[in-house]
């Protein structure tokens, strides 16, 4: 009996699985290929948002739309930042509108979505420019805005993490390996060590007085969601293993002490690391790395 013939969808798929990155790139749409260029797209746009905050002063000074700062290396750092970001939102969110009920391969959306690389690209540095012509009042109503937008996407990064490190567990805890299992115990044991040790380190670095009641706040809940998230691992009607706690920790100590790093400096007695916080372009770096990674 004769093997049914492969179907277009099926060929499709075959060719851009054995073709190279850049071909795949190349000949048009390709669902496999399209996270990775969105993501590559979004990590630009944050090193543009990080190179406008810390090296665009001179450039921004001469913009007339910003002539409101006056000179202001916050306030023109700030607006520089919102309007890559506006960008970046109209372009994301203009491909979900012309993409939203996209169910089958080869339809118009699809295609859409995961091809026309080079009109998109000339889209997005479009939609990058326009917020830089627009005026302050506007960027402000969106800077209230985008606090909202913000705590949406540490939500879904939160929840991206989650399922990564669940995923991560779980192969861990199924492979037979002995040295898988032992690889597994390192690695959650030194996660839920160094946990511990940030927490105690932002006690002694951001708190050094009781009159930080907002630092001390944080920082305690830190804490105990890290004790809570073992607790709960760790029930024998869970028994998850201090992986998945010990990984988490590590994320949301980062959050902790990243959230409380960027107060602002002056006047802040509660922040002996004022004058490092200064240097940012190391942290920077790492921050836009773990969320393209994440994303």
């Amino acid at each position: 009996m004769e093997s049914p013939a492969p179907t277009g969808n099926n060929e499709r798929s075959n060719t851009f699985k054995v073709g190279t990155w850049f071909s795949q790139f190349r000949n048009g749409s390709n669902p496999w290929m399209a996270r990775y260029v969105y993501g590559l797209m979004f990590l630009l746009a944050n090193l543009l948002a990080w190179a406008v905050r810390d090296y665009g002063k001179n450039v921004l000074m001469e913009m007339k739309r910003l002539e409101k700062c006056e000179g202001q290396n916050e306030c023109l750092a700030a607006e520089g930042v919102l309007r890559v970001s506006l960008g970046c939102f109209l372009f994301y969110f203009s491909m979900f509108l012309s993409t939203a009920g996209a169910s089958k391969l080869n339809e118009s959306r699809d295609t859409w979505q995961s091809g026309w690389w080079s009109a998109k690209i000339v889209l997005w540095i479009a939609f990058i420019i326009i917020p830089f012509l627009l005026p302050s009042a506007i960027i402000k109503i969106y800077g209230v805005v985008a606090h909202f937008g913000a705590g949406v996407f540490l939500l879904i990064q939160l929840i991206s993490i989650i399922s990564f490190i669940r995923w991560v567990n779980d192969c861990c805890q199924s492979s037979k390996s002995e040295r898988c299992q032992i690889h597994s115990m390192l690695i959650a044991t030194t996660a839920y060590v160094v946990s511990l040790v940030g927490i105690i380190m932002m006690y002694i670095w951001y708190s050094p007085d009781p009159s930080c009641f907002i630092n001390i706040f944080f920082i305690t809940w830190t804490l105990v969601l890290l004790q809570l998230m073992t607790s709960v691992s760790l029930h024998p009607k869970v028994n998850a293993g201090i992986l998945t706690p010990g990984l988490m920790g590590l994320y949301i100590v980062f959050i902790c002490w990243f959230a409380i790093r960027s107060e602002p400096v002056a006047g802040n007695l509660c922040n002996r690391k004022a004058e490092a916080s200064q240097h940012r372009d190391w942290l920077s770096i790492i921050v836009i790395l773990q969320v393209f990674l994440r994303v």
